[in-house]
């Protein structure tokens, strides 16, 4: 049993970390601050992240479908993959904005800005990728505390806590994750 000072303690972890990870990802994103590194591995890294929300869609799906059949031991490893494919997929998504500029979805010409003629060009696929785009940045950030939080309950045995904060925590996560792969589809033939 975790004891009282301990699960503050705990708690207060969780709570920093969920302001923590998305203040340091739209620094990132928001910042002409680079580290400088230029390689082919770095270029590499949102093939990756596709693959890797891809893997997290599989196993967060793959996670109901054992809690639902009442393999626990299953739906454990499931649920302890998702969470490890996501932090490696924030390191690795940390790492290419820490050192590439952001690519422009439509930008044909590979200049990192959209042309009045590659815009007429996209007509309202840039409205959908944007549309897609924001609701996946913002509830990445905001299911950011409810995975931690859902993570710690069902480690510490809380299991009608964790019960609770799934009921938010999976459908968003699930949603994270897919949309991460359909941006990744949409955005990777803008890649240079």
């Amino acid at each position: 049993m975790i004891s009282s000072a301990n699960e503050n303690r705990n708690l207060v972890i969780i709570g920093v970390l969920s302001v923590a990870i998305p203040v340091v990802v739209a620094i990132l994103m928001f910042s002409s601050l680079k580290t400088g590194i230029e390689s082919d591995w770095v270029s590499f890294l949102p093939h990756l992240n596709g693959m890797i929300n891809s893997a997290t869609s599989i196993v967060l799906v793959a996670g109901l479908i054992f809690i639902k059949q009442q393999k626990v031991k299953y739906h454990k490893t499931a649920m302890l993959s998702a969470f490890v494919l996501g932090a490696i997929f924030l390191v690795s998504y940390v790492i290419y904005h820490a050192s590439a500029d952001s690519t422009v979805y439509g930008d044909l010409n590979g200049n990192g800005e959209l042309d009045a003629s590659e815009e007429v060009a996209l007509g309202g696929m840039r409205t959908f990728y944007l549309i897609i785009l924001l609701s996946h940045i913002v509830l990445a950030a905001i299911v950011v505390p409810f995975v931690l939080l859902a993570l710690y309950f069902a480690i510490a045995n809380k299991i009608d806590k964790h019960k609770k904060i799934v009921k938010f925590a999976y459908p968003i996560w699930l949603y994270v994750s897919v949309t991460g792969v359909i941006v990744y589809l949409m955005i990777s033939p803008y890649y240079q």
